[in-house]
């Protein structure tokens, strides 16, 4: 039985993953790296930003200095955070809807590869900003997606200081865009409903349901949908709500 949802925040809640991968292309540039976005979207497949730069500076170095990787990340952090007080993220279609609906019965966190500033500051001012009882960021979880970490210390964070009956991962719902996000999940011990907001359907097919996005997609519709189905099910946006 599903009890809690888990939402990946980038171009899951936020469409922000255009300016997130030109300012990181930019800091890469400035270290002498270049990564096009057919290679940031097909062959690191949703990597967080860490994994994705320890890649490619042992590729080119042959070992990956992490005081180099930092510097890239936080300066892609500052050309971020410059972008989105010009142009602040909006939050996709559908997503206001689905969390309000979620809110009274499931459990409700994020689980990030980004910062906790971009997060907040995305959320700052929104209808759903006071709507997670727990956010795990890149700061908390030092290992990125495919891993399961950041997914297992999630629900882990999910029990601490509760009093009602323990989160285990079969009871909880990832919602992701991004076939690293799926296999994180999936390792985990999770069921994951992915959304073709940042990748086409036919590269989420590990998911237990791909949608194209949450516009009029209630939670009990999918989580139902997904009991009924088991792996590998599919709920089309057009499909009546239950």
């Amino acid at each position: 039985m599903i009890r809690a949802i888990i939402f990946d925040f980038n171009g899951v809640i936020a469409d922000d993953e255009t300016p997130h991968l030109l300012c990181y292309q930019q800091a890469l540039a400035e270290e002498g790296l270049s990564l096009t976005k057919d290679e940031y979207y097909g062959a690191y497949l949703g990597m967080d930003e860490r994994t994705c730069t320890r890649l490619l500076l042992t590729a080119r170095d042959g070992t990956c200095d992490d005081l180099l990787l930092q510097r890239i990340m936080n300066r892609k952090a500052v050309l971020f955070r410059a972008n989105t007080a010009a142009h602040k993220p909006a939050l996709f279609l559908g997503i206001i809807e689905f969390v309000k609906a979620a809110k009274p019965t499931y459990r409700l966190a994020i689980a990030s590869g980004g910062r906790r500033d971009q997060i907040d500051a995305a959320l700052a001012g929104t209808a759903i900003e006071q709507d997670f009882e727990l956010i795990v960021s890149a700061e908390d979880c030092h290992i990125g997606k495919p891993d399961p970490a950041i997914y297992r210390l999630t629900c882990a964070g999910l029990n601490i200081g509760s009093t009602s009956e323990a989160i285990t991962p079969a009871h909880c719902l990832v919602i992701e865009d991004s076939l690293a996000g799926i296999r994180s999940a999936k390792a985990a011990g999770m069921r994951v409903l992915a959304l073709a907001t940042t990748y086409p359907i036919d590269k989420l097919g590990e998911a237990d349901v791909v949608l194209p996005n949450l516009h009029e997609i209630s939670p009990d519709a999918v989580i139902g949908r997904i009991a009924q189905t088991g792996q590998g099910g599919r709920l089309s946006a057009t499909q009546p709500q239950q």
